[in-house]
């Protein structure tokens, strides 16, 4: 397995709901450091909905969803860049250099890396329909640049799913779609979803 992936490269999408137990964050942790360790270069993509949830509720404002994509209000939108690009990204950022590992925080926004559009959402039963889910993007490019300087220096990359428009505007943009556009850029050997 080892001498089949050295020198590859595998996203890993570690979702929001794969990190409410301590002892598996530490496990997950120690997993992709030894991934690094033996020569295959994980990037790691993360999402945070239970996160955003749980602070959207503190704040009093509730989450709304419309065919599985949170609504995204800037209101929201400010909730789900602090969260994810604070506090959940610093989190795996460092149970990973715990670990013995050496991660970075990115967003989509370093190194010009994720731009994004609105996206359109066409209703599921009516298409000809559109609903509005506020700043949720649709990716146009990914560029992987700053992510591959990073493997090539040793680093683990930890992004987080927020892309920008023509205007500088943020999108938040589903981690699932992050991750396989990342994977298709990097010609990734893997794309595991946690």
């Amino acid at each position: 397995y080892i001498r089949k992936f050295h020198g590859k490269t595998m996203v890993i999408k570690y979702g929001g709901n794969a990190m409410t137990d301590p002892a598996l964050q530490k496990a997950f942790a120690e997993d992709v450091v030894l991934l690094k360790l033996v020569g295959i270069n994980p990037v790691v993509v993360h999402g945070g909905g239970p996160q955003i949830e749980g602070l959207l509720k503190r704040l009093g404002k509730k989450g709304e969803f419309i065919q599985g994509m949170r609504v995204t209000d800037p209101e929201t939108m400010e909730v789900v860049e602090w969260v994810l690009a604070g506090e959940v990204q610093q989190d795996i950022v460092g149970l990973i250099n715990q670990a013995g590992g050496k991660a970075v925080g990115l967003t989509g926004r370093d190194g010009g890396m994720i731009r994004a559009q609105k996206l359109k959402m066409v209703d599921s039963n009516d298409p000809t329909k559109e609903h509005d889910v506020g700043q949720v993007g649709d990716i146009v490019s990914v560029d992987p640049s700053v992510v591959k300087a990073l493997q090539d220096d040793a680093f683990i990359p930890v992004i987080s799913p927020i892309g920008f428009g023509e205007a500088n505007e943020s999108y938040n943009i589903n981690a699932d779609v992050v991750a396989a556009k990342l994977a298709t850029v990097l010609q990734a050997e893997k794309l595991m979803m946690l």
